[in-house]
């Protein structure tokens, strides 16, 4: 078997095998295969696409790449959540202590941020002390103890996935719906859960704009998760304004603690709840959707969420006093008003434009090198549909330059439409995808 001729016969559109597939994938990890080469196949699939078939395949070969977790020592069903990455999306610092508060158990290997999008390692290292860098024996030892632990992923889990994303982003292929969904799924699936419940975000603040995009991908990836012998679902949801009111990592945190204590944006713990009650009901602790919704309400309601959020800030070596005064959390040096400048409706919040303010503040990474400064970013005060007055305080911006704080707030003049009728507000949660 030959790298050239599977190369020719993706270009030509044939049908790889999975053996040739395997065959291309192992030895470029092996470094038998040289990058151009690769290049030319990973051009070969963006242009001419694969099938189901095809990319079931590849995710697989990229799985065997490097080593799977064995969560077997832990009793009950896994449940695993991922989402596609949008703008104030803090869901997994809530969801995972609410969900194994309920009796899941939670193994969770997030990814830090990247451009307009945060991530949750990144969310979670703004907490002084805390640890994300667990070895695999740290990793399943906490998640058995405790029942949730969340973590990055050791350089052993899909090797493959970090060499062929890095030609990728070199070589514009990085939108290729099949590339994307083997690279998710790849991760998910050698994370060693059960079952995967996948928020594929879709809007302006997303990867996928349009929502054929969005049902295309969802589609595929639960079409992965089933080939692979797990349950998988996945909740289409809008992303056309931030989740929440906080953007930036500190900030984010004591959003989630002020939700954990009942004072939480109600988009944020709608959507918890929504995709909550699916991990319940794959993890087996609830028959319906409506008697797990019920579960998690009275979970949050209690408290037992934001105990179990302690002890997963406390077992990885972070300061749990932060729950009770998340007062006691970095701050930036300056904190400044955003005032609206014309009366009306809040009719629209470009949340990518949002995204970026934020990242330009220091809350994001415009290349992987780039360092986070955990305290800055962005805090609106009114969501869309809001009737707002000129003079009226519409975002807190938290910075520790002021360039930094104009360069974010000329960007947030363009990002924000005003309007004199009342905008139809969409729904959170637009499709479930749970089979084709």
């Amino acid at each position: 078997m030959r790298v050239y001729d599977i190369i020719v016969k993706k270009r030509d559109g044939e049908r790889l095998t999975a053996e040739e597939i395997d065959f291309m994938v192992q030895s470029f990890v092996k470094e038998e295969t040289a990058d151009y080469q690769m290049s030319a196949f990973l051009m070969a699939a963006y242009i001419r696409g694969l099938d189901s078939r095809e990319t079931l395949d590849l995710t697989s070969s990229m799985v065997a790449s490097g080593e799977v977790i064995d969560l077997s020592s832990i009793p009950g069903v896994k449940v695993d959540k991922h989402s596609t990455g949008g703008v104030g999306d803090k869901t997994t610092l809530l969801l995972a202590p609410l969900v194994a508060a309920t009796g899941v158990p939670i193994a969770k290997m997030s990814g830090r941020g990247l451009g307009h999008t945060g991530g949750t390692l990144d969310k979670l290292e703004s907490i002084p002390g805390l640890r994300v860098d667990l070895s695999r024996e740290e990793f399943i030892s906490q998640v058995r103890e405790v029942g949730v632990a969340i973590a990055g992923a050791t350089a052993d889990i899909v090797p493959a996935d970090k060499k062929i994303y890095a030609l990728r982003d070199a070589t514009a292929t990085v939108s290729s719906t099949p590339l994307i969904a083997s690279s998710v799924m790849s991760k998910k699936i050698a994370g060693g859960a059960d079952a995967i419940v996948l928020d594929v975000k879709v809007g302006s603040g997303a990867f996928m704009k349009t929502l054929g995009e969005a049902r295309e991908l969802a589609g595929m990836l639960v079409d992965i998760g089933r080939g692979a012998g797990k349950e998988t679902v996945a909740l289409i949801t809008n992303m056309d304004e931030p989740l929440g009111f906080a953007i930036g990592n500190v900030l984010e945190v004591r959003e989630v603690i002020d939700a954990l204590k009942g004072k939480g944006p109600t988009d944020l713990v709608e959507l918890c709840l929504a995709l909550g009650s699916r991990m319940l009901v794959l993890g087996g602790v609830a028959s319906s959707i409506g008697e797990a919704q019920a579960r998690l309400q009275e979970t949050l309601n209690s408290g037992e969420a934001l105990e179990k959020f302690a002890q997963l800030v406390r077992s990885q070596g972070g300061d749990p006093r932060i729950v009770e005064a998340p007062g006691a959390l970095p701050r930036a040096r300056i904190v400044s008003d955003y005032l609206v400048k014309e009366e009306g409706y809040l009719s629209f919040i470009d949340a990518e434009a949002v995204g970026r303010s934020a990242m330009v503040l220091g809350a994001g990474r415009a290349t992987k090198e780039d360092k986070i400064d955990p305290t800055v970013g962005i805090v609106f005060r009114h969501k869309v549909g809001d009737y707002i007055k000129k003079g009226d305080v519409l975002v807190e911006i938290h910075a520790n330059d002021m360039d930094q704080l104009d360069q974010a707030d000329t960007i947030l003049d363009n990002a924000i439409n005003i309007v004199g009728k009342r905008p139809e507000k969409k729904p959170l949660v637009l499709e479930i995808v749970d089979s084709r």
